[in-house]
């Protein structure tokens, strides 16, 4: 399981580490072009089974922690879901993993 640390002195939100990473290419790719969003997701059931929301700015205090030493594989279908979401007037809503389509490669070689 990975945690995402937001604010000073921190808010801490749990992902596993394979969330996380897709969580952390949507967010920066969003603050790095200078645009700010509200991020929400479902809390676990230890922490009362409610949603969470913050909001995300570039001046935001962000730290990723992976607990596991590999970097996952990334599911571009799950990126641009969640970028959708992250550029809708709602915000970046975390959703789970959608299956991934099959590679341009994988398509030619039938």
């Amino acid at each position: 399981m990975g945690t995402l640390l937001y604010g000073n002195p921190g808010i801490v939100i749990t992902f596993d580490d394979r969330a996380l990473m897709h969580l952390q290419i949507v967010i920066s790719t969003k603050l790095r072009r200078r645009e700010s969003f509200i991020f929400t997701w479902s809390d676990s059931a230890d922490e009362g089974s409610g949603r969470s929301a913050i909001w995300l700015d570039p001046t935001s205090t962000l730290y990723y922690r992976y607990f596991g030493s590999r970097t996952p594989s990334i599911n571009r279908d799950w990126i641009e879901a969640l970028m959708l979401s992250a550029n809708s007037a709602g915000g970046l809503a975390f959703i789970a993993e959608p299956t991934p389509s099959p590679s341009i490669s994988a398509k030619t070689r039938r």
